[in-house]
């Protein structure tokens, strides 16, 4: 199994999603995404194959979004994507491919949708709410 997550490590929801790949036995390729940005290509082979909108992939909280005016619905997803591209930050996260698909994974337990080896486990989140129970269904 390959599995690949755009990872950044201050972001719980993407230190879960890791955690649970790791919990399955796997080891993935981990891309610190604000470090190492995707191409424009591979940005939006992630957007399509996750079925989201250039908009619906762009990461509001804690970024210059307001900033930069990309709030302007008139904007076409080309400017939106050179946005992404230019502050990496805006890429929401984290997105996470698998061999059976790929999936922006907020909240992390949507991982499970595209990695069912991790059913195996049980799984509680850093907060403490539990995804997978002692009996590995999905809570």
């Amino acid at each position: 199994m390959t599995v690949t997550i755009y990872h950044n490590p201050d972001c719980g929801t993407s230190r879960n999603t890791l955690a649970m790949i790791r919990g399955a036995g796997i080891e993935p390729d981990v891309i610190l995404y604000r470090d190492t940005p995707p191409s424009r290509q591979r940005l939006v082979q992630l957007i399509e194959g996750a079925g989201l909108s250039v908009r619906d992939a762009i990461r509001i909280k804690d970024t210059p979004y307001f900033d930069l005016g990309l709030d302007d619905v008139s904007l076409s997803e080309d400017a939106l994507l050179d946005a992404m591209l230019d502050h990496p930050i805006l890429i929401n996260r984290p997105f996470v491919e698998t061999d059976h698909g790929i999936r922006l994974c907020r909240p992390s337990e949507v991982v499970l949708d595209i990695l069912p080896e991790a059913l195996r486990i049980p799984f509680t989140k850093e907060d403490g709410e539990m995804v997978i129970d002692q009996d590995g269904k999905r809570v």
